[in-house]
């Protein structure tokens, strides 16, 4: 079997790779990375840790031409953004049409074209109408839990779209070995105990503002002072200059050089694999991060801040009723929330249950449709008839006219092949303007926006 994982953001890829590892086991994988804003690094590559057979950039011309057809892949793992997905959704349909085929024409008859698998790569406390409505088209779309299979399915049913689709796993990521207390050995000398370790999983854009990242970090850093017997790290997702799935305007990194007398001697900034981070915490502490559904799947005492409010737009919302809502003060005078198993088990996250078996419906599901000679036409929700106001300005911001046909110069634009010194040249004005786009993205516009503000 074949299997190609689309991704466009480090978070993205470290869900569709590990998706199609669980989904396609033996299948050779090849990783494709979507040029954009948040194209991985190297970098967060090695980070992620998440070894593929191939991995290259792409466009998204590019790969509807090349991966489309059945010849090339039988499962397509598409680890995108709601509007990425949609675009390849309607690329690849249009490239399955028989020739001479209308648009429309293909819904429902069976053509020969890769099983297409997508969902979300985390929490889903934003955007779940606009971004499920956006993936509806894949033959399957992965829901991480019973509670969001449920909601997605309704979602579906609202909108009059077939909810079939929808299949129930879990986060791909979970795992690691089972918390054991802070008194356990790791990586120390015989006889030597650790330090208990406390530590803030940051997101990029939750918190937005400055103020209320530098309070986030002062609390943190306030909590290493008031107990210097334990240590506090801040587990960083990226460098400065870097991109993850969101924006990050106002980087910890630079906070903390801000910082009224600095960061004392127990409290430091990390980067790294969160899985290896989690091998030695003893309280996971963030707003809203995916890194507190890792935490309590090991069992580790989870803390989901409530200093800044229990909000939609902070995500920690969705953690009402979990048991793990805390404040930084509570945290400072000893508290260790514990986790409400329902609400656990609801979430995908089971410590010490069948966590492999999560898998099982969703494999059997995708080597059934993989097995099949034709599949019937995609047949994406949103179409020139349902939203004609909204559709083409997201497929043409993937190089597609509202067809799901390139648009002219963009099959250029997505690396068509020349020859010789005119490739090359070709090649290097590429990487220039998309060094420029990523200086200008990432450094240009948070300091004039922020400018905006005074």
């Amino acid at each position: 079997m074949r299997t190609a994982v689309l991704a466009d953001s480090d978070t993205r890829w470290k869900w569709g790779a590990l998706t199609a590892r669980r989904l396609t086991p033996g299948a050779r994988i090849d990783g494709l990375l979507l040029r954009g804003r948040a194209t991985p690094t190297p970098r967060q590559l090695d980070e992620v840790g998440v070894g593929v057979d191939s991995l290259c950039e792409t466009t998204g011309v590019r790969f509807v031409r090349e991966a489309a057809g059945r010849d090339a892949y039988d499962v397509i793992v598409l680890a995108c953004v709601g509007g990425a997905v949609q675009a390849m959704l309607h690329g690849m349909a249009r490239a399955a049409r028989p020739e001479g085929g209308a648009d429309g024409e293909q819904a429902g008859r069976p053509v020969r074209r890769p099983v297409i698998v997508t969902g979300y790569v985390g929490v889903v406390y934003e955007k779940l109408a606009d971004g499920l409505l956006l993936r509806h088209g894949a033959d399957v779309v992965l829901a991480n839990s019973r509670y969001d299979a449920g909601r997605f399915r309704s979602v579906y049913a609202g909108a009059g779209a077939d909810g079939s689709s929808v299949t129930e796993v879990a986060l791909p990521f979970l795992g690691g070995a089972p918390y054991e207390g802070p008194l356990r050995r790791a990586g120390r000398e015989p006889g030597e105990e650790r330090p208990f370790t406390v530590v803030f999983a940051a997101q990029p854009s939750v918190p937005a503002s400055r103020t209320d990242r530098a309070y986030l970090l002062r609390r943190a850093a306030e909590h290493a002072r008031a107990h210097p017997r334990r240590e506090v790290l801040v587990k960083l997702r990226s460098r400065p200059g870097e991109h993850t799935t969101h924006v990050e305007e106002q980087p910890y990194q630079r906070l903390a050089g801000r910082l009224p007398g600095g960061l004392p001697a127990n409290c430091r900034l990390v980067y790294g694999h969160m899985g290896e981070v989690l091998d030695r915490t003893d309280l996971l502490v963030t707003v809203s991060s995916t890194a507190a559904l890792e935490a309590l799947h090991r069992g580790v005492p989870t803390a989901v801040l409530t200093d800044l409010g229990v909000r939609e737009a902070l995500g920690n919302h969705h953690f009402l009723g979990s048991g793990c809502l805390a404040s930084w003060d509570q945290l400072d005078a000893g508290f260790l929330p514990e986790a409400s198993p329902e609400w656990t088990a609801n979430q995908g996250v089971l410590p010490g249950g069948p966590y492999e078996h999560a898998f099982d419906a969703a494999r059997e599901r995708v080597a059934e449709l993989a097995a099949r000679d034709r599949l019937p036409g995609i047949a994406p929700y949103y179409t020139q008839a349902t939203a004609p106001g909204y559709l083409p300005g997201i497929l043409a911001r993937y190089g597609f006219d509202p067809g799901g046909a390139p648009l002219p110069g963009a099959e250029a634009a997505g690396g068509e092949s020349a020859s010789g010194l005119r490739a090359a040249v070709r090649g290097a004005v590429r990487e220039a303007a998309r060094g420029a786009y990523r200086h200008g993205v990432q450094r240009v516009a948070p300091v004039i926006r922020r400018m905006g503000e005074l």
